[in-house]
């Protein structure tokens, strides 16, 4: 049995999987905000707490919002900050008391989707997260590249390219940049995009259901956040020019993304045509727990 963890900014979920894959178990708990222990304890717990109703010991796997440090193992470029300088895995291995394997969220998710979901049997599958901040994975023939960094596909750190016809004010990101596409492209980077030119607080999912209700100003936020992420994931296509792109996280319900988006990309990208398919999850806006178990594939 492989059990995989999601650890998000809002919530930590877990997923039992058998090894056919077939879902075992699914629960999910809120994630401590800012607290370095109480997320400890409850990632332990879930672990704990699957494994008594499952009545067996299974191998853990943890997506994260950040990266392991190759020189000291801590945690670094993790938008859930208390995370930073932290040695998680180290941490959680004294807890549970097994060896525990431990990969960047959207890495995860985008070896979910190319071991059975969306980008099964494509040769390169790039995987995008668009929620509370801005990732991406990179699997090619089935593993996951992590760079000789550890940050391969860490596009939401790049900046968000420019467009004479879209001006942006410069917007800090808490990495230190300026610009970054996770300021512009991620859930609260799109509220901030609609309050700027409504005075409308709104989250992203209130956006979204205002504009299928007809709201002009809603539909205008929309289309302007997908333009932008448009000609950042055109970025992605002329460097790594994958087989298909997914998308991932709570913007990835917004079914006009996968309407608007190659349209949008493919003036950017360098080339005649356009044939990266760009996808929603097969598993859902949460499938990158799967992919945290599939690390002990």
């Amino acid at each position: 049995m492989r059990l995989g963890i999601d650890l998000g900014g809002t919530k930590i979920e877990i997923a039992a999987l058998a090894d056919d894959g077939r879902e075992l178990l699914r629960r999910r708990v809120a994630t401590p905000q800012g607290d370095y222990p109480a997320t400890l304890q409850a990632i332990a717990g879930l672990v704990t707490d699957a494994e008594i109703e499952l009545g067996r010991r299974g191998s853990v796997g943890i997506g994260i919002p950040g990266a392991e440090s190759l020189v000291d193992g801590r945690i670094k470029n993790a938008n859930s900050t208390c995370l930073i300088g932290q040695p998680l895995r180290a941490d959680l291995q004294h807890l549970l008391q097994r060896e525990i394997r431990l990969a960047n969220d959207a890495n995860c998710f985008a070896l979910s989707e190319a071991i059975d979901g969306a980008g099964r049997g494509a040769a390169c599958v790039f995987g995008v997260i668009l929620g509370t901040g801005v990732g991406g994975g990179i699997v090619i023939d089935g593993r996951v590249l992590v760079g000789a960094n550890a940050i391969a596909g860490e596009w939401g750190h790049n900046p968000l390219p420019a467009d004479p016809a879209d001006p942006l004010p410069p917007q800090r990101c808490y990495c230190g940049r300026d610009g970054c596409n996770e300021t512009w492209l991620s859930g609260p980077g799109l509220a901030a995009d609609h309050q700027r030119h409504t005075g409308i607080a709104l989250t992203a999912a209130d956006i979204a259901q205002q504009a299928a209700a007809g709201d002009a100003a809603s539909a205008a936020t929309l289309d302007r956040h997908a333009r932008r992420l448009g000609r950042a994931l055109a970025g992605v296509i002329n460097l790594l020019d994958p087989d298909v792109v997914v998308l991932g996280g709570g913007l990835s319900q917004m079914a006009q993304l996968y309407e608007k988006l190659p349209g949008y990309c493919r003036p950017h990208v360098f080339s005649d045509d356009l044939r990266t398919r760009i996808l929603p999850p097969a598993h859902g806006d949460s499938s990158g727990v799967r992919g945290a178990a599939w690390l002990w594939n």
